[in-house]
Parts: structure tokens; sequence; C-alpha cells
């Protein structure tokens, strides 16, 4: 949910942002006098968008507080030359919050969803609306067909991609560790024996916070795709996805236990905060906080973690923190990347809400955002040069490698019932005690009898 890959890149306290992109509200020189050659100039991206001038599109999403604000500079030229005035509303609560504003008649007009799986119950519901040609046109430029799928049902094109994060990284203070001479692990069995090396020396290896609102257990749930991935393997990992092997397959039941090795096991965890329990009260915002301070080692967290960390605080190589690649436990299954994402979808279909959503699918949209920092896409549209962050650029090139074997976010492709539900509720009782087997096969009782 995952910022949130879903929510996950939501600040703590909840935000709402309308952001006013229009000419004639906002005062942008393309369109109130500014000269003529330099306006042509900065429109011409946009021609293909205008003749709605004087409308209004509201999206609806999960990213709240300063992501919010570079939503509104990427599309802000957009707005000035179109004359749409484009309102955001972020909201921490988007997964419960959407489901009542389309029950009550009150649907946005596009929302960034970042569960696909929540997304088409939407879409069996008949309310979101099939994403114009413009649209489909524009993502076909700058995305991968499997991306492409996640966006739609049955063959039928819904929503496009818009951002990214990679998952599957693991932070920690490249200052403690060659101050204590650890060195990065290259595999599952390395990450291992440091931990124990970490516990010898009198330390906590691991740190971790799964508490998050209403999406409280979702950092848990990562962990059972990351190590799922790696290892029963891709196939497996798709079947269990799709629930072709039930929820309490054996091989599930390995996996949990596997990760159970790490985030249950008292030894390695919670540095800084307590015993494993701590691990579902401690929000996801200060998970790895402690390795600031020494007082643990690693964090697992996706990418989007780098903007968590205190200002001042230096993400790099040879920096405060930085991240490894989560390693793999047989690399006969390849280089496995857990990935996660956000998309766009439309629940009208009016001609400036298709403009919006076209444009948010463009290249165009994506070099702006790009070129604000702080966010990664997939969209090769977008030049490699622009992303400027260490641990963007790290992402960006984990994600355009030949050598992944990349797969989305399991519980955001799950019927939202599971994957934004009991998969989230279970994972949180797990870490309280609960055992793998109660709470497997109550995800799996959970499962819709229709999927």
């Amino acid at each position: 949910m995952t910022g949130s890959f879903r929510r996950r890149r939501v600040a703590a306290a909840g935000v709402a942002v309308a952001l006013c992109l229009a000419a004639a509200a906002c005062g942008s020189t393309a369109m109130m006098g500014g000269d003529a050659l330099t306006d042509a100039k900065q429109c011409a991206p946009y021609q293909q968008y205008l003749g709605h001038a004087g409308t209004k599109v509201h999206v609806y999403g999960s990213i709240g507080a300063f992501e919010a604000n570079q939503i509104q500079q990427a599309l802000r030229h957009f707005g000035d030359c179109t004359g749409i005035d484009v309102r955001y509303e972020g909201s921490p609560t988007f997964e419960t919050d959407i489901r009542k504003r389309v029950a009550d008649g009150q649907s946005p007009d596009l929302a960034i969803f970042p569960q696909p799986g929540l997304m088409k119950d939407f879409i069996a519901q008949g309310k979101v609306k099939p994403a114009s040609a413009a649209t489909k046109a524009n993502a076909d430029k700058g995305w991968s067909q499997d991306w492409l799928n996640y966006g739609s049902v049955d063959g039928k094109f819904y929503a496009a991609p818009l951002g990214a994060s990679v998952k599957s990284l693991v932070w920690y203070s490249p200052k403690t560790f060659a101050a204590k001479g650890y060195k990065v692990p290259q595999s599952w069995d390395e990450m291992v024996a440091l931990s124990d090396k970490i516990v010898a020396d009198g330390g906590k290896p691991w740190c971790a916070g799964m508490e998050s609102g209403d999406a409280t257990g979702w950092p848990a749930t990562d962990w059972m795709e990351d190590v799922a991935l790696r290892l029963a393997g891709p196939e497996t990992y798709d079947k269990w996805v799709n629930h072709q092997i039930p929820f309490n397959d054996p091989q599930i039941v390995a996996v949990t236990d596997k990760v159970g090795s790490i985030l249950k096991n008292p030894e390695y965890v919670n540095g800084g905060f307590g015993g494993v329990e701590s691990i579902a009260t401690k929000s996801f915002q200060v998970g790895g906080l402690p390795i600031i301070s020494g007082k643990c080692a690693m964090h697992r967290q996706a990418s989007f973690y780098a903007g968590q960390w205190p200002r001042g605080t230096k993400v790099a190589e040879d920096g405060d923190v930085f991240a490894f690649y989560f390693p793999s436990i047989d690399p006969a299954k390849g280089k496995p990347v857990l990935v996660a994402g956000e998309f766009v979808a439309g629940f009208s279909d009016r001609p400036e809400v298709q403009a919006v959503q076209a444009f948010m699918a463009s290249g165009e949209y994506a070099t702006n955002r790009a070129a604000l920092g702080g966010w990664v896409t997939a969209n090769k549209l977008v030049d490699m040069k622009l992303f400027t962050s260490p641990v963007d650029k790290l992402s960006v090139e984990i994600l355009r490698d030949d050598k992944t074997v990349a797969r989305f976010d399991g519980s955001d492709q799950m019927p939202g019932s599971v994957g934004a539900g009991t998969f989230w509720t279970g994972m949180t009782a797990w870490i309280k005690g609960a055992s793998t087997k109660e709470t497997l096969d109550s995800i799996e009782a959970s499962w819709p009898k229709s999927n």
C-alpha cells in the first residue's frame, strides 16, 4: 500500500490539498502576458489537450504532504496552458474513504490507486470508466506490457501507471558498517550470518514498524511477498497472488516461517523499540530511524523510505544511510524484485477528465515529475539523468536491469477485502503472537468465493 506505495508514502497526519492549476486562478506567464515565443514553446506539449478551458477536474489519492505539492508542480504548465483547474486531494485513509465516497455517489473524477486489486473491485462494479485511446497511446509509449497489464481487466485498458517503487531494499548505515567492519551481504545466507554477528557483538540487527492507521500490517505483507518471490519463485508467487493455490499452501507456510526467522526472532528485533510485538505498534515512518542512532543495523523498506529520514541525513553510499538490494535466497530463481506503483483511473469520462488522465499517462508528465526529484518511475521515456538522488538512481537501475525478475506487490493485486484487509490484519495478529497456521487459514477463509 501501498507508498504509500499504496498509502505508504503518506505523511503521518492526513492532508487534503487543493491544487489550483488553471491559468486564471494561478497567474501563469503562459496565459497572462509573458513573452509570446516563450509561451508557445512552453505550451507546445499540451496542444492535444486544449479545448476545455474553464473546467474543473477533481483527483483523489493517498499521496499527501510534500509529494502533493510536487504533483501540483508537475501539472502546473498543463493547467496554465489548457485552462483546466485540476484539484488534487490527498488522504491517509484513502482505501477506506474511496469506498465510502463511491457508495455515497461522491466519486472523484480521477483516483490515483496504489492497489490494482482495490481498483479492480471498482472496475468489476462498473464504476471505473475504460481509459481513452489517447491515454492508452501515451501509456504504450513509455511502459512495458507487464505494467500495462496491471491496469487492464479482461483485455480492456482502464488505468495507466504513474510512479513506481522498488521494495526489495534494505536500509543501513554505511558509516556504521565501515566502523564495525561489516560488509553488505550478497546472499540471504550472508545476511543471516551478518545478523548473527551483530547479535554476537551485542547489537540488534533489525528494526521494523508496521503501524499505519487503517492500513496497519502492510510492511509485514511486503516481507511476505519479497520472501515468496525468493523462496517459492515467481511462478508460485503469481499462483498465490491470483489464488491459483490457497493462501495456506505449504509453500506459503514455508515463506511465512522464513519471514518469522527474522521478524519473530527476539534476538534480531526490534532494535531501538522493544520486543517482537513492538513491531505492530511502531509506525512505518519511524521503523528504520534507530539505524541513525546505532540501535539497529538494518531495515527492510521500499525506495520511498529515502524521504522518511530526518532533515540533514545524508542518503548516499558514503552517507549516514543508504540501501542495498534485498538478497536472493536461490540464485537459480534470478534476481527477484518486488515493485509497487500507482495507477490513474477515471470515475468520469468527461472530455476534460480524459484530457487530464491522458496527460498523466504521458512522458511529459513523468519528465516534469522526475525533474522535481524524490520520485521513481519505470516510464522509459524519462531521461536517466533526471534521477539525481542516489537511491532514485539505484531504484531506476534495478527497474531497468534486464536481469531483474520483477513482480508487482501481491497484496495490491489481491481483492481489496484481502489485500487491503485480512492480509494486513492477519499479519498484525501474527506479529502479536498468532501462529502461522491460524494466520494463513484465516486469510484463506476470507478470500471472496468468486475469486
